[in-house]
Protein backbone atom coordinates (compact mmCIF):
# COMPACT_ATOMS: atom_id res chain seq x y z
CA UNK A 1 0.00 0.00 0.00
CA UNK A 2 2.64 2.42 0.70
CA UNK A 3 4.46 1.80 -2.32
CA UNK A 4 1.62 2.52 -4.46
CA UNK A 5 0.93 5.58 -2.22
CA UNK A 6 4.43 6.39 -3.38
CA UNK A 7 3.88 5.62 -6.84
CA UNK A 8 0.42 7.88 -6.72
CA UNK A 9 2.38 11.08 -5.21
CA UNK A 10 4.91 10.72 -8.31
CA UNK A 11 2.60 11.08 -10.72
CA UNK A 12 -0.52 13.70 -8.61
CA UNK A 13 2.15 16.58 -7.59
CA UNK A 14 2.63 17.29 -11.21
CA UNK A 15 -0.93 18.30 -11.50
CA UNK A 16 -0.95 20.90 -8.90
CA UNK A 17 1.46 20.88 -5.85
CA UNK A 18 4.10 21.00 -8.62
CA UNK A 19 2.84 22.14 -11.81
CA UNK A 20 5.32 22.91 -14.10
CA UNK A 21 3.46 25.97 -15.13
CA UNK A 22 1.42 27.58 -12.55
CA UNK A 23 3.97 26.31 -9.65
CA UNK A 24 7.46 25.96 -11.00
CA UNK A 25 7.00 29.06 -13.67
CA UNK A 26 8.88 26.37 -16.70
CA UNK A 27 7.49 26.39 -20.11
CA UNK A 28 6.13 29.78 -20.02
CA UNK A 29 6.86 30.70 -23.22
CA UNK A 30 4.46 28.00 -25.15
CA UNK A 31 2.29 28.91 -21.88
CA UNK A 32 1.43 32.30 -23.39
CA UNK A 33 2.36 31.84 -27.04
CA UNK A 34 0.01 28.90 -28.06
CA UNK A 35 -2.40 29.20 -25.70
CA UNK A 36 -5.09 31.31 -28.00
CA UNK A 37 -7.33 28.40 -28.42
CA UNK A 38 -8.04 25.10 -26.94
CA UNK A 39 -7.20 22.82 -29.67
CA UNK A 40 -3.43 24.35 -29.52
CA UNK A 41 -3.85 23.83 -26.05
CA UNK A 42 -4.38 20.19 -26.04
CA UNK A 43 -1.77 19.90 -28.82
CA UNK A 44 1.42 21.14 -27.12
CA UNK A 45 0.30 19.45 -23.77
CA UNK A 46 0.49 16.20 -25.42
CA UNK A 47 3.18 16.67 -27.57
CA UNK A 48 5.28 17.50 -24.59
CA UNK A 49 3.57 15.04 -22.35
CA UNK A 50 4.52 12.75 -24.90
CA UNK A 51 8.17 13.55 -25.09
CA UNK A 52 8.53 13.78 -21.17
CA UNK A 53 7.18 10.49 -20.54
CA UNK A 54 9.54 8.67 -22.83
CA UNK A 55 12.83 10.64 -22.85
CA UNK A 56 12.12 9.86 -18.72
CA UNK A 57 12.14 6.62 -19.49
CA UNK A 58 15.24 6.55 -22.03
CA UNK A 59 17.26 8.82 -19.47
CA UNK A 60 16.06 6.19 -16.53
CA UNK A 61 17.55 3.09 -18.75
CA UNK A 62 20.74 5.07 -19.66
CA UNK A 63 21.61 6.61 -16.17
CA UNK A 64 24.06 3.91 -15.23
CA UNK A 65 25.52 4.08 -18.89
CA UNK A 66 26.10 8.46 -19.54
CA UNK A 67 28.91 9.86 -18.17
CA UNK A 68 28.63 12.92 -15.37
CA UNK A 69 30.30 15.30 -17.38
CA UNK A 70 28.07 14.38 -20.52
CA UNK A 71 24.63 14.23 -19.43
CA UNK A 72 23.05 17.58 -20.33
CA UNK A 73 24.54 16.74 -24.05
CA UNK A 74 23.09 13.53 -23.69
CA UNK A 75 20.06 14.17 -22.43
CA UNK A 76 18.86 17.05 -25.35
CA UNK A 77 19.86 14.48 -27.95
CA UNK A 78 17.51 11.94 -26.71
CA UNK A 79 15.18 14.81 -26.05
CA UNK A 80 15.69 16.26 -30.08
CA UNK A 81 15.12 12.32 -31.15
CA UNK A 82 11.18 12.38 -29.69
CA UNK A 83 10.97 15.63 -29.98
CA UNK A 84 11.65 15.04 -34.02
CA UNK A 85 9.20 12.22 -33.76
CA UNK A 86 6.24 14.53 -32.71
CA UNK A 87 7.18 16.62 -35.40
CA UNK A 88 7.06 14.72 -38.34
CA UNK A 89 3.69 12.61 -37.11
CA UNK A 90 1.90 15.77 -36.20
CA UNK A 91 3.51 17.61 -40.17
CA UNK A 92 2.06 14.55 -41.21
CA UNK A 93 -1.76 14.13 -39.88
CA UNK A 94 -2.61 17.37 -38.00
CA UNK A 95 -0.96 20.01 -40.52
CA UNK A 96 -3.37 22.88 -39.34
CA UNK A 97 -1.86 22.44 -35.60
CA UNK A 98 1.75 21.91 -36.96
CA UNK A 99 0.74 25.62 -38.52
CA UNK A 100 -0.81 27.05 -35.29
CA UNK A 101 1.82 25.74 -33.02
CA UNK A 102 4.81 26.73 -35.37
CA UNK A 103 8.13 27.40 -33.82
CA UNK A 104 7.41 26.30 -30.29
CA UNK A 105 6.57 22.43 -31.66
CA UNK A 106 10.70 22.16 -32.15
CA UNK A 107 11.15 24.33 -29.03
CA UNK A 108 10.48 21.65 -26.52
CA UNK A 109 14.28 20.30 -27.19
CA UNK A 110 14.87 23.34 -25.26
CA UNK A 111 11.93 23.54 -22.84
CA UNK A 112 12.69 23.75 -19.03
CA UNK A 113 10.47 21.35 -17.98
CA UNK A 114 11.69 18.23 -20.62
CA UNK A 115 15.23 18.75 -19.66
CA UNK A 116 14.85 19.20 -15.87
CA UNK A 117 12.72 16.62 -15.39
CA UNK A 118 15.14 14.43 -17.27
CA UNK A 119 18.38 15.99 -15.15
CA UNK A 120 16.16 16.27 -11.31
CA UNK A 121 14.13 12.79 -11.38
CA UNK A 122 14.51 10.71 -14.17
CA UNK A 123 17.99 10.08 -14.25
CA UNK A 124 17.98 9.50 -10.90
CA UNK A 125 15.06 6.86 -10.35
CA UNK A 126 13.83 3.72 -12.21
CA UNK A 127 12.25 3.16 -15.13
CA UNK A 128 8.74 3.32 -13.67
CA UNK A 129 8.80 6.30 -11.60
CA UNK A 130 10.58 8.13 -13.69
CA UNK A 131 7.55 7.22 -16.38
CA UNK A 132 5.13 8.32 -14.22
CA UNK A 133 6.89 11.21 -12.87
CA UNK A 134 7.43 12.40 -16.80
CA UNK A 135 3.08 11.62 -17.25
CA UNK A 136 2.23 13.55 -14.15
CA UNK A 137 4.25 16.44 -15.17
CA UNK A 138 3.10 16.45 -18.77
CA UNK A 139 -0.93 15.76 -17.72
CA UNK A 140 -0.23 18.79 -15.36
CA UNK A 141 1.43 21.15 -17.95
CA UNK A 142 -1.52 20.07 -20.20
CA UNK A 143 -3.90 20.83 -17.45
CA UNK A 144 -2.62 24.69 -17.15
CA UNK A 145 -2.41 24.92 -21.11
CA UNK A 146 -6.15 23.64 -21.54
CA UNK A 147 -7.74 26.13 -19.05
CA UNK A 148 -5.90 28.95 -19.65
CA UNK A 149 -6.52 28.56 -23.59
CA UNK A 150 -10.19 27.75 -22.90
CA UNK A 151 -10.49 31.33 -20.66
CA UNK A 152 -8.63 32.97 -23.60
CA UNK A 153 -10.44 31.80 -26.73
CA UNK A 154 -14.14 31.58 -24.71
CA UNK A 155 -13.10 35.82 -23.87
CA UNK A 156 -11.14 36.91 -26.91
CA UNK A 157 -12.59 34.84 -29.86
CA UNK A 158 -16.20 33.75 -28.16
CA UNK A 159 -15.44 30.39 -29.17
CA UNK A 160 -14.82 27.19 -27.34
CA UNK A 161 -12.43 24.44 -29.82
CA UNK A 162 -13.72 26.71 -32.79
CA UNK A 163 -17.41 26.63 -31.76
CA UNK A 164 -19.34 29.99 -31.05
CA UNK A 165 -20.27 30.27 -27.64
CA UNK A 166 -20.83 33.48 -26.79
CA UNK A 167 -24.58 35.12 -27.77
CA UNK A 168 -24.18 37.58 -30.77
CA UNK A 169 -25.01 40.44 -28.00
CA UNK A 170 -21.78 39.94 -26.14
CA UNK A 171 -18.83 41.27 -27.71
CA UNK A 172 -15.29 39.68 -27.33
CA UNK A 173 -12.47 41.47 -25.78
CA UNK A 174 -9.99 41.02 -28.50
CA UNK A 175 -7.49 41.56 -25.28
CA UNK A 176 -7.77 38.14 -24.50
CA UNK A 177 -6.16 36.83 -27.34
CA UNK A 178 -3.32 39.03 -26.98
CA UNK A 179 0.14 39.13 -24.56
CA UNK A 180 -1.72 41.88 -21.84
CA UNK A 181 -4.66 39.17 -21.95
CA UNK A 182 -2.53 36.21 -21.65
CA UNK A 183 -0.28 37.51 -18.82
CA UNK A 184 -3.32 38.59 -16.96
CA UNK A 185 -4.93 34.69 -17.52
CA UNK A 186 -1.77 33.17 -16.34
CA UNK A 187 -1.56 35.33 -13.09
CA UNK A 188 -5.38 34.32 -11.90
CA UNK A 189 -4.64 30.99 -12.62
CA UNK A 190 -1.10 30.46 -10.56
CA UNK A 191 -2.99 32.75 -7.37
CA UNK A 192 -6.02 30.04 -7.78
CA UNK A 193 -3.40 27.12 -7.87
CA UNK A 194 -1.45 28.46 -5.11
CA UNK A 195 -4.77 29.10 -2.88
CA UNK A 196 -6.40 25.56 -3.99
CA UNK A 197 -2.54 24.18 -2.69
CA UNK A 198 -2.67 25.90 0.79
CA UNK A 199 -6.55 24.76 1.46
CA UNK A 200 -5.07 20.86 0.35
CA UNK A 201 -2.31 21.52 2.66
CA UNK A 202 -4.41 22.85 5.39
CA UNK A 203 -6.95 19.84 5.15
CA UNK A 204 -4.38 17.19 5.40
CA UNK A 205 -2.04 18.92 8.05
CA UNK A 206 0.72 19.27 6.33
CA UNK A 207 0.58 23.52 6.40
CA UNK A 208 1.65 23.54 10.25
CA UNK A 209 4.97 21.76 9.79
CA UNK A 210 5.49 23.89 6.72
CA UNK A 211 4.61 26.90 8.70
CA UNK A 212 6.81 26.68 11.49
CA UNK A 213 8.39 29.62 12.59
CA UNK A 214 12.27 29.94 12.91
CA UNK A 215 12.31 29.95 16.68
CA UNK A 216 9.63 27.20 16.74
CA UNK A 217 12.23 24.76 14.77
CA UNK A 218 15.24 25.61 16.77
CA UNK A 219 13.30 24.57 19.67
CA UNK A 220 12.22 21.20 18.14
CA UNK A 221 15.48 20.65 16.73
CA UNK A 222 17.12 20.18 20.32
CA UNK A 223 20.81 20.19 19.12
CA UNK A 224 22.05 22.66 20.82
CA UNK A 225 21.17 21.09 24.11
CA UNK A 226 22.43 17.98 23.11
CA UNK A 227 25.60 19.65 22.41
CA UNK A 228 25.85 20.69 25.48
CA UNK A 229 25.30 17.52 27.71
CA UNK A 230 28.36 16.38 25.22
CA UNK A 231 30.28 18.78 26.47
Amino acid sequence: MAKGKSMFTVFSKGILAENPALRQMLGLCPTLAVTTAVTNGIGMGAATTFVLVCSGVVVSLLRGVIPTNMRLPAFITVIAGFVTLVMMIVEAYLPELNAALGIYLPLIVVNCIVLGRAEVFASKHPVREAALDGFGMGVGFTVALVLMSAVREVLGAGTFAGIPVLPDFIEPMTVFVMPPGGFAVLGVLIAGSVAVEALRRRADGSETKEAMLPEDACAACGMCDLKEREA
